[in-house]
């Protein structure tokens, strides 16, 4: 159901890539939520992906764009503004990549240079997209900025490897930003702690579906799906969100507060 909450907004959404991801999921509600944008992705991932699809659907043009490169990024944040008419609303920051991850290197033997470009990948793009939006003045007053996140950032999770420093530095640097651009431009920063989600991201790390099951059983309300992330995106960029910033906000459940669940504990006590 539409409620017009971004009616009149514009943006730009990161990373989507087919529809199993949170960025599309999340431009399809902006969307039916009056929202216009500009797609972007890595050129590599949009060769694997179906982004043109959902350009269509939405009516939206796409930009390719490197999130490591600052060229690319200022290339992107010119054109984006050209193509909407003015200053930037609300974007979506969804991306992640480990090389590690990718590759079955182990936590403790890691490939340092995977590892930098991981780094550089999932979390230093965020500090590069908002010095770019930020140094452009490109971003309306009470505008929204958003990435996504996962709780390994807090807590260790064995196989999620170096993602986790990747997500604890995203994190980072969403608050330390979040400060300029609050001060400085009236805009918000805030991140999101997703369930595990079966994106084809999340998929390609080892023992997903265990971190899935467990997720499940934990959380009270169960684990929130693609659809539920992009609905609490909408929220942060609507206007109801205006004085919500320098947040890691945990959409999970109910699995961040939870020390143990029946569920869990009944799956180690033998029943007598």
């Amino acid at each position: 159901m539409s409620h017009n909450l971004l009616k009149g907004k514009k943006g730009i959404i990161f990373g989507a890539l087919d529809p199993n991801s949170i960025a599309w999921k999340t431009a399809e509600r902006v969307h039916e939520e009056g929202g216009e944008f500009v797609l972007t992705n890595a050129p590599i991932a949009m060769r694997m992906g179906q982004i043109n699809d959902l350009a269509e659907k939405t009516g939206s043009q796409i930009i390719p764009a490197d999130a490591t490169s600052e060229e690319d990024l200022q290339n992107l944040v010119e054109k984006s503004m050209e193509i909407l008419g003015g200053k930037i609303d609300f974007v979506l920051h969804s991306i992640g990549m480990s090389v590690n991850v990718r590759k079955g290197r182990a936590y403790t033997d890691q490939k340092y240079d995977w590892t930098q470009k991981g780094t550089d990948v999932s979390a230093m793009s965020f500090h590069k997209v908002m010095q770019t939006l930020y140094k452009a003045d490109a971003m309306n007053e009470w505008g929204s900025i958003v990435a996504l996140t996962y709780m390994a950032a807090q807590r260790v999770f064995p196989d999620y490897n170096d993602m986790a420093d990747n997500k604890a530095y995203l994190e980072s640097i969403a608050r330390s930003f979040g400060y300029f651009f609050g001060r400085d431009k009236k805009v918000r920063v805030n991140t999101i702690s997703q369930s595990p989600t079966p994106t084809t991201a999340g998929q390609g790390v080892k023992g997903f579906d265990g971190f899935i099951s467990y997720a499940e059983k934990m959380s009270p309300l169960g684990n929130a799906t693609a659809l539920d992330c992009a609905n609490y995106t909408i929220t942060l960029f609507s206007d109801l969100t205006k004085r919500v910033t320098l947040q890691n906000l945990y959409n999970d459940g109910g699995f961040s507060n939870m020390g143990v669940s029946d569920a869990v504990m009944d799956a180690f006590v033998e029943k007598e």
